[in-house]
């Protein structure tokens, strides 16, 4: 199971490490102790990523600080695949990015609700790659 450190986690939802440390004692998002660090469960952080996505609070973001035409880190939220092709949902920090590639591209990847991917972006072009 994929888990992310607070400071990881704020990275990728586009937070600060402060305010993720507040939803897990909010008990907004779930977090496990290991060694004396919080940490949070991939598909933990996928689900409040997708309802930081459904709900934006984009005061609270520092979605002016990044620009779309860079290499966005971020959580995969959902893949949809067929036989052919795959629909890969991402939530990176502020934005909803969705990518289409082949089904073979996104099982070679890895890619699974949870999973830190980044995506590059140029024109309607979204390229998915792991870190």
């Amino acid at each position: 199971m994929t888990t992310y450190r607070v400071a990881e986690a704020a990275e990728l939802l586009g937070v600060s490490d402060d305010t993720v440390r507040r939803w897990v004692e909010a008990g907004r998002v779930p977090g496990d102790s290991v060694e004396g660090r919080t940490v949070i469960a991939g598909a933990d952080l996928a689900a409040l990523a997708e309802s930081l996505a459904d709900h934006p609070d984009r005061e609270r973001t520092r979605a002016s600080a990044v620009s779309a035409r860079n290499r966005l880190p971020g959580i995969v939220t959902r893949v949809l695949k067929d036989t052919v092709m795959a629909q890969v949902e991402m939530i990176c920090g502020p934005y909803r990015l969705v990518s289409l590639m082949s089904a073979e591209a996104a099982d070679e990847l890895g890619l699974e609700p949870g999973v830190r991917a980044i995506a590059s972006v140029k024109s309607t072009n979204v390229v998915v790659e792991r870190p």
